[in-house]
């Protein structure tokens, strides 16, 4: 006894049964590959975000305590002096910090670069041109 291919004897019906069984199986393994990307993509900008806040908030306190330690040591002599160059130190550094995040946001990598690739390959295996 022969075993023959599923769909093998049933003509062009069964042709076509299998094409869309193949169809549904790229579309099912595409959107499990996407729902991948999206939960990466979440779990990442969440945790990047708790940490930019932990360390705003730290940083932020020792940036306070170290200029009131400045002021407090210098207040009898040069307070003013201090507080001209705190002011514009922190100025300058917020400055240059507005200017990575902008840059890191323009240069950041596309979100579902994955899930993109592997459509374009099947639109090449399938023989569409763009």
């Amino acid at each position: 006894m022969t075993e023959q291919a599923p769909g093998a004897g049933k003509g062009l019906l069964g042709s076509l049964t299998n094409l869309a069984a193949t169809l549904v199986g790229i579309a099912h393994t595409r959107l499990e590959l996407l729902s991948v990307d999206l939960e990466e993509q979440r779990a990442q900008l969440l945790t990047q975000l708790i940490l930019v806040l932990a360390a705003l908030f730290l940083v932020g306190v020792g940036v306070v305590l170290a200029a009131m330690l400045l002021v407090v040591t210098f207040w009898d002599t040069h307070r003013l002096l201090v507080l001209g160059l705190l002011t514009g130190f922190f100025l300058a550094t917020g400055l240059a910090a507005a200017a990575v995040a902008v840059y890191r946001l323009r240069t950041q990598p596309r979100p579902f670069a994955a899930s993109l690739c592997e459509l374009r390959k099947d639109r090449q295996q399938l023989g569409y041109r763009s």
